[in-house]
C-alpha cells in the first residue's frame, strides 16, 4: 500500500504553528480563568438556542398527564426519557429551557439592538448640536431614570397588552438612555479635538462630521456597554414573563417556567429551579464576556 503524505508532513511547520496556538490558546485560559469561562458559557447557551429543534428529546409544548410533575432522572422516581422532569402539564422540562434560551436570546439582542441604535443616534445629535435639542433629549433621559423601569414596563404593556412585540418596544424604550448618555459624553469631548475642528473650518456638513469623523470613536464604548445591557434585557425579560406581562404561552420562556413552578415550589421545586439556574448561568457568561470585551477594546490595556 502506497504511503500517503499529509499536508503537515510536506509543511511540518504547520503543525508547529498549530501545537503553538493550542498551547497559546490553554495558556490564555489558565490565565483569564472568568472571562475564558464567559466565553465558554455563552457560546454554549447560543449553541443551544441556535440547534434547541435538533437537540430537545421532545416537543415543548406537548402534553401528558401521566408524567405529570415527574422529577428528574436522578430521583428514584424519575426516567431517563426526561432528565430533567415534567411540569404540572406534563412538558419535558429540558426542552422547554432549551426553546427558553431561544427567546432570551432572541429578546436581548434585538431589544439591545434597538435601543443602542436610537440612543448612539440621539447621544451624536444631542452631544454634536447641544442647545435647546440637548436639553429636551438628556431632560426626558434624567426623568426616564427617575422612574422605575419595571413600573414603566408594566404601564406600557397594560396598555397595549403582553406580547412579543410589546416586550421589545418597552425594552427599547427603557434601554436607550444609557447609550444615549454614554454617546453624548464621548461626542462632548471629540469635538473638541483638533481634527473636528479643522473638518469644520474646511466646511464639512454636519451629517459627515457626525457619522463619519465622531461615530468611529464611539463604537468601542457602546459595543461594551451592549453586551452586558444584553444580560439585563434578558433578566428584564424574565421579569415580565414571570409576572405575566411578556411572551405568552405557548411559548416558552424561563420567566414563565419559574412562574409556573412558584405553585409547586415545596411538591416540585425543580420546575423553578432549574429555568432560574439558566437565566443565572446566561446572565454570568454574558457578564465575564462583556467584562473581556471591555478589556480587550479599551486602548488603555
Amino acid at each position: 500500500m502506497a504511503f500517503e503524505r499529509t499536508a503537515e508532513d510536506v509543511f511540518p511547520e504547520r503543525r508547529l504553528s498549530r501545537r503553538k496556538g493550542f498551547a497559546f490558546v490553554l495558556s490564555w485560559a489558565r490565565q483569564h480563568v472568568l472571562h475564558s469561562l464567559g466565553i465558554t458559557m455563552t457560546a454554549l447557551v447560543i449553541f443551544v438556542a441556535l440547534l434547541a429543534p435538533l437537540i430537545s428529546p421532545h416537543d415543548p409544548t406537548l402534553q401528558d398527564s401521566k408524567i405529570r410533575l415527574s422529577p428528574p432522572a436522578w430521583s428514584e422516581e424519575g426516567s431517563a426519557e426526561f432528565p430533567l422532569g415534567a411540569d404540572n402539564l406534563g412538558r419535558d422540562l429540558l426542552s422547554r429551557i432549551f426553546y427558553g434560551a431561544r427567546v432570551s436570546l432572541i429578546v436581548g439582542i434585538c431589544a439591545v439592538l434597538l435601543a443602542g441604535l436610537f440612543g448612539v443616534v440621539l447621544g451624536l445629535l444631542s452631544g454634536y448640536l447641544e442647545g435647546r435639542f440637548e436639553t429636551l433629549i438628556m431632560g426626558i433621559a434624567d426623568a426616564q431614570l427617575a422612574f422605575p423601569s419595571v413600573l414603566l414596563a408594566i404601564a406600557i404593556i397594560a396598555i397595549l397588552g403582553p406580547s412579543f412585540g410589546n416586550v421589545l418596544l418597552v425594552l427599547t424604550i427603557s434601554g436607550w438612555v444609557i447609550f444615549a448618555r454614554l454617546v453624548r459624553g464621548t461626542t462632548l469631548s471629540v469635538k473638541q479635538t483638533d481634527f473636528i475642528l479643522a473638518s469644520r473650518s474646511v466646511g464639512a456638513p454636519d451629517y459627515r462630521i457626525i457619522f463619519r469623523h465622531i461615530l468611529p470613536h464611539v463604537v468601542t464604548p457602546v459595543i461594551a456597554v451592549a453586551n452586558i445591557q444584553i444580560g439585563q434585557m434578558i433578566l428584564a425579560e424574565s421579569a415580565l414573563s414571570f409576572l405575566g406581562l411578556g411572551v405568552q404561552p405557548p411559548t416558552p420562556t424561563w420567566g414563565g417556567m419559574i412562574s409556573d413552578g412558584r405553585v409547586y415550589i415545596w411538591q416540585a421545586p425543580w420546575l423553578s429551579i432549574f429555568p432560574g439556574m439558566a437565566i443565572v448561568f446566561t446572565v454570568l457568561g454574558i457578564t465575564y464576556l462583556g467584562d473581556w470585551l471591555r478589556i480587550v477594546l479599551d486602548p488603555k490595556y
